[in-house]
């Protein structure tokens, strides 16, 4: 069981434009498409959303300012519209604007955006440039607190726009609750406050037993105690959810933030403050700019984007969700000539009073969310022709029921997660023994990310030099030993839904090296020497011992002392016992779960214990690595179109940069990366940028930090019965899903 949620935060790519053939003329099916989901959180909000079900659902009313191709790139003539090849088939993509990209002279770029003048909102209401600068300027707001990081690009005047007022919430927290300084609030607002987080602790803790409970975890028989030591805290016999809120209080110390975002099981402790939206409203703390000089209306359909310095990422992150300012706004406090954008700034209440009913440009329209069930109606003034189906609902199902609903009918599309076990079920479902056939049809993408095992340089190094030759041979000899049971574990726990991968990167992004790349190589296959450990005719035994060997050349390398084919002393700062974490459920339910002990079993055999710690409670080892206590462990990365390395490899070192949120973890520092990282995102050319990728790679590589193990596939599967899969979109990829063209889809029953 995980103590924080899996849920996939927005990307930086938020691009809801439904692109490609439009859905024509003719009567459109009455009958409904049902599509099981996973359970949603009721935040259906261009801004607010957190769980990639709810954008799901706010997409399908939405339309984004730009929008991509099949392989993730962006489109830029959208307005016009666009052909493109893909796997051998021409396909024409549409969407709301042109956009024109000017490097200038002075090292500023520009987005000029120029809108088509024909499309509406789902209630009538014609889309505009107003539109697109109002869902500009929330997403920039000094209190806007949502997953886009749109405030984070280097748009002009963005700083002094967002400087100078902070929510009010924010303020509360960092003065706490013995402040004494009222110069921005009054004394009862502080006790309120604190009265009101007080009383949310309880429910707050009452909602993580529901969740324990709803999924299976517990039953409403076990007492609070029980439920408790599930999710990680330890209370006396007779515990009340009072007593567990306590435990939890405790535990953090007063920092409620960093509580609330952990422990949370779909509800923050701050949403259940009965007046939470009372504290998300601006102070003005200091001065603060009346706009943003870089957003700026040029027309009465374009707009520019005037950014200080080149961000390669940037052109993701302006796929905005085009927001009707009449809905999500006050139309009457829109006044650009004297910067008002459509609500007062630092106050967004209006924005957040309709986050659970989203409206828009979008292919459907939103009709109401109910008894576990989201129901859609096709919206008629879709700009590309409206919907062939008129009905489509997103019906909430646990995983393991979502493929029985598609052979039983209760289903028509969904998505379970894609194991061996997944793929036998509905092999044994359709006639022909395949994934695809007259029952079920199975459509397979790459999941955008990738399974890692991760080596702390911190913790696993010679001496206290985390970079040195030393220290790196001393963590390529475990990383040569691991990367030596990857295809057999992989293969045991995925079979065909997941392949090997070599590079720390998803195999999903334009920057990933490919087998026939002239320099490709086999992720930690060669000695200390630089020669193949492997040879094609090796069997599992032979490619063992080649890897044992090779592994007490880099130990030996890094100063331990070898001697008979075993490792019998360590240098200063290192050890002969090593430990590493894996989130298993404390089952070895896990896909890396078979490479540990495989390779405990084979390193002990040369002098050195491994110690593999399965925990039940995932959230422990992002605990344990924040603490760094952490030496090795098994996770999994997500990824972005973009595959900018900065969030998670760049250091800071002699550059006075902030290090990369999630560097703390590998603890990398190498100048020489951080480079090449930054000029790989400074600069546009993608050919220059692959180059400039593969370097760092083969870098990360070298530091042995990661060893890279898994490419996971993903699943869409459709009732071959029910759904006229001709209508499905076609070459459906990672980038592309079926939603794109879902205003295309039948259902066979109604042709």
């Amino acid at each position: 069981m995980k103590k924080t949620l899996v849920i996939v935060l927005a990307l930086a790519m938020v691009m809801t434009a439904f692109v490609g053939c439009g859905g024509g003329s003719g009567e459109a099916s009455q009958d409904p498409l049902v599509v099981g989901y996973s359970n949603f959180s009721s935040k259906f909000s261009p801004f607010f959303s957190e769980t990639a079900y709810d954008q799901d659902v706010y997409a399908m009313t939405s339309l984004g300012l730009l929008t991509s191709d099949r392989v993730g790139a962006i489109v830029e003539k959208g307005k016009t519209g666009e052909d493109r090849e893909y796997n051998g088939t021409m396909y024409h993509y549409d969407g709301p604007a042109d956009l024109t990209v000017t490097q200038n002279a002075d090292g500023t770029v520009d987005y000029d955006f120029e809108l088509r003048d024909d499309i509406v909102f789902s209630d009538g209401e014609p889309l505009t440039v107003d539109d697109v600068i109002f869902s500009m300027y929330v997403l920039s707001d000094p209190t806007y607190d949502g997953s886009s990081t749109f405030f984070a690009l280097p748009i002009e005047g963005m700083e002094e726009y967002r400087s100078g007022m902070e929510s009010l919430l924010d303020l509360l927290l960092a003065a706490g609750r013995d402040n004494t300084d009222f110069t921005y609030w009054d004394e009862a607002t502080q006790t309120a406050f604190w009265e009101s987080l007080d009383a949310a602790g309880p429910k707050f803790a009452q909602s993580i037993l529901d969740y324990c409970i709803a999924n299976g975890y517990n039953t409403e028989d076990d007492p609070v105690e029980a439920i408790a030591a599930n999710w990680g805290f330890e209370l006396a016999e007779g515990a009340t959810v009072e007593d567990f809120w306590a435990a939890i209080d405790e535990a953090y110390g007063g920092d409620y933030v960093t509580l609330s975002d952990t422990e949370n099981a779909g509800s923050s402790l701050f949403s259940l403050m009965e007046d939470y939206d009372n504290y998300l409203v601006g102070v003005e703390t200091g001065n603060s700019a009346a706009n943003i000089s870089g957003i700026q209306k040029t027309g009465d359909n374009s707009l520019r984007v005037h950014m200080t310095q080149v961000d390669a990422t940037a052109i993701y992150q302006l796929g905005i969700t085009i927001a009707p300012l009449h809905y999500y706004g006050e139309a009457d406090k829109y006044d650009y000539e004297n910067n008002s954008f459509g609500f007062t700034k630092g106050d967004l209440s209006h924005v957040r009073s309709v986050t659970t009913k989203p409206l828009g440009a979008g292919p459907y329209k939103f009709i109401e969310f109910t008894n576990g069930t989201v129901y859609f109606e096709a919206n008629e003034n879709y700009y590309l022709g409206a919907p062939k189906t008129q009905y489509v609902q997103f019906l909430e199902s646990q995983d393991t029921d979502k493929l029985n609903g598609v052979i039983t009918g209760t289903i028509d599309i969904t998505d379970p997660s894609f194991s061996k076990d997944t793929a036998t079920a509905i092999k044994a479902a359709n006639s022909n023994g395949e994934i695809t056939g007259d029952v079920v049809t199975t459509n397979t993408v790459d999941n955008l990310g990738y399974g890692y095992l991760g080596i702390s340089a911190k913790s696993v190094n010679v001496g206290g030099e985390p970079g040195s030759e030393a220290s790196k041979n001393l963590r390529k000899a475990f990383a040569t030993v691991f990367a030596n049971y990857r295809d057999v574990t992989v293969d045991s726990y995925y079979g065909e839904a997941a392949e090997v991968i070599n590079y720390p990167i998803s195999n999903t992004s334009w920057a990933a090296p490919q087998p026939t790349d002239a320099d490709y190589a086999i992720a930690f296959s060669k000695d200390v020497n630089g020669n193949e450990i492997y040879t094609s005719d090796m069997d599992d035994d032979a490619r063992t011992a080649a890897a044992l060997q090779a592994a007490l050349g880099y130990f030996e390398a890094a100063g331990y002392t070898v001697a008979d084919g075993k490792v019998t002393a360590a240098p200063e700062g290192a050890s002969l016992e090593y430990e590493v974490w894996i989130p298993a459920d404390g089952s070895g339910d896990h896909p890396s779960f078979m490479m540990l002990n495989l390779a405990k079993d084979a390193l002990a055999t040369i002098g050195i214990t491994l110690n593999v710690k399965d925990l039940a409670n995932s959230a422990d080892l992002w605990t344990g690595i924040e603490a760094d206590q952490v030496p090795m462990w098994c996770g999994a990365w997500g990824a972005t179109v973009d595959p900018d390395m900065y969030q998670i490899y760049y250091s800071g070192i002699e550059s006075g940069k902030d290090a990369g949120g999630s560097n703390y973890m590998y603890d990398i520092a190498d100048p020489e990366l951080d480079q090449l990282i930054m000029d790989a995102r400074t600069n546009l050319d993608q050919a220059y940028r692959k180059g400039v990728y593969k370097a760092c790679l083969d870098t990360i590589v070298d530091w042995a930090v990661e060893v890279p193990v898994y490419q996971r596939q993903n699943a869409i599967i459709f009732s071959t019965e029910r759904v006229d899969m001709a209508t499905v979109t076609p070459d459906i990829t990672t980038f592309y899903g079926w939603l794109m063209e879902i205003q295309n889809i039948q259902l066979t029953a109604n042709e």
